[in-house]
């Protein structure tokens, strides 16, 4: 996995501020939440088709870094 910086952004003009996926207005919220109520990948993109496995998977990889970083602080 490529750095989950390549995919998400912040910006206070998009979805007031929450992290989204760079180019759209789907907030990692959003793909956590769908992967959380049982949505598969494939099942994710079929319903989305301008998402990539790769911005899904940096989602997950985004929420691992807060949650590591509130571990650690």
């Amino acid at each position: 996995m490529t750095n989950y910086q390549d995919y998400i952004m912040l910006s206070a003009d998009v979805r007031f501020g929450q992290p989204c996926i760079k180019q759209t207005r789907i907030s990692v919220y959003d793909v956590l939440n769908w992967l959380a109520n049982g949505m598969r990948i494939p099942e994710i993109i079929e319903d989305f088709p301008e998402l990539n496995e790769d911005q899904i998977k940096a989602c997950l990889a985004y929420a691992a870094d807060k949650e590591h970083k509130l571990r650690v602080a």
